[in-house]
């Protein structure tokens, strides 16, 4: 199979590696940290004025037709740089739910925004008891006339707090565990009776909790079916693992290099530790587990796409397992090779090593999808590593 790049393609990465080495190395990025928003704008309207916003969007709403491959471009060069930017949020989560269930009314009116800078999105699915199963939904959406009425609690909404607008999954019929019977519904995050409370979670990324208290909002603003919703989330699930994958990636190889930087540096008995074979060793596991994640995350870049859902979901969680199983091999050797600088919060390996760790826990964590791919009877060819 031919891997390389287009020529388009290479030009996206070269632009969005450029940028990100000129404007966001660690300590700018500590910098962006202390923003109220926990991000940047400026560099938000960046990655927009370099199209990386309206990426995967069709041209007819102002994108540029890319699909998982060139998001997995973008993934992968965020990931060097731990960027802190909604792009996950906004491009990947909520913007994909517009770009396959979304009406050509809603589209033509929240993709330009998107496109341009101008709106950010977030997806409020997961709630208190519903742990990695998207299909688990108390969030209750009730009939009334021509509106809405939504009632519920949603947790962990990544960069909800920031929000403009906010894509709620909720339940219209059925019991609570049901697959059937939910509905997407776009809320303004000013609509009376939504509230949320913002917190920075592990890694130094914002999520938010919502609380819906009989929100009301307009036929126009559902999402497809209000009743047949589930299809299109797990399809944009999927592509957000393979999104993450591609951002571990990013994450391993940087924390790859910084490690051997220090081995090459760091003195002992009069001596570079890196010369020392044991520590070889485990930098040539490092290595191995990177060369097998980037295997995974471009399997799962191609199979994004994958009309078959049992096929699409198969590769998505092999995919899953592989980046769950390095981020913790990885971490545990990037730190443990820095010693003890690298528990601390002065220098960058430990902040990679918190994001890989919430990466694998986004979306289900590699046990999850372990056990997921084993329902689905494993690997096309019936073998799991």
């Amino acid at each position: 199979m031919n891997f390389d790049l287009s020529e388009e393609q290479q030009l996206l990465k070269n632009s969005v590696e450029r940028l990100l080495a000129d404007s966001y190395g660690f300590e700018k990025r500590r910098t962006y940290q202390t923003d109220a928003k926990g991000y940047s704008d400026a560099m938000w309207a960046r990655y927009a004025e370099i199209g990386l916003l309206a990426l995967p969007f069709s041209d007819h709403h102002g994108g540029f037709d890319g699909g998982a491959v060139e998001t997995m471009i973008a993934m992968e060069a965020f990931g060097k740089s731990l960027i802190l930017e909604p792009y996950l949020a906004t491009v990947v989560l909520a913007g994909g739910l517009l770009r396959l269930g979304g009406s050509e009314a809603q589209k033509a009116d929240l993709i330009p925004g998107i496109a341009e800078g101008r709106l950010k999105l977030a997806f409020a699915y997961a709630e208190p008891q519903s742990r990695y199963d998207l299909f688990d939904v108390e969030t209750q959406a009730k009939k009334d006339g021509g509106e809405w009425i939504l009632n519920g609690t949603k947790c962990l909404v990544l960069h909800g707090d920031t929000a403009d607008k906010i894509v709620v999954s909720a339940r219209n019929s059925g019991d609570t565990r049901e697959r059937n019977g939910i509905g997407l519904f776009i809320v303004d995050a000013d609509a009376p009776g939504l509230s949320r409370r913002g917190y920075p979670t592990q890694d130094g990324l914002r999520a938010a909790e919502i609380i819906l208290e009989n929100v009301r909002i307009k036929n126009v603003d559902v999402i497809g079916d209000p009743e047949g919703a589930f299809p299109i989330i797990t399809r944009v699930a999927d592509e957000a693992v393979a999104a993450l994958c591609a951002e571990a990636v990013g994450c391993f190889e940087t924390m790859q290099q910084i490690t051997l930087d220090y081995l090459k540096a760091r003195e002992q008995f009069g001596k570079k530790i890196g010369s020392f074979q044991v520590l070889q060793h485990r930098a040539v596991d490092m290595f191995v587990e990177l060369e097998q994640s980037r295997s995974m995350a471009m399997y799962a870049a191609m199979m994004a796409g994958e009309d078959d859902a049992i096929e699409r979901e198969r590769a998505i969680s092999a995919a899953k397992v592989q980046i769950g199983r390095s981020a913790k091999a990885i971490g545990h050797e990037s730190v443990q090779l820095h010693g003890g600088i690298g528990m601390t919060m002065e220098y960058s390996i430990g902040h990679y090593f918190k994001h890989v760790t919430m990466l694998d826990m986004l979306f289900g964590d590699a046990d999850h999808h372990l056990k997921r791919l084993a329902g689905l009877g494993g690997l096309s060819n019936g073998q799991v590593n």
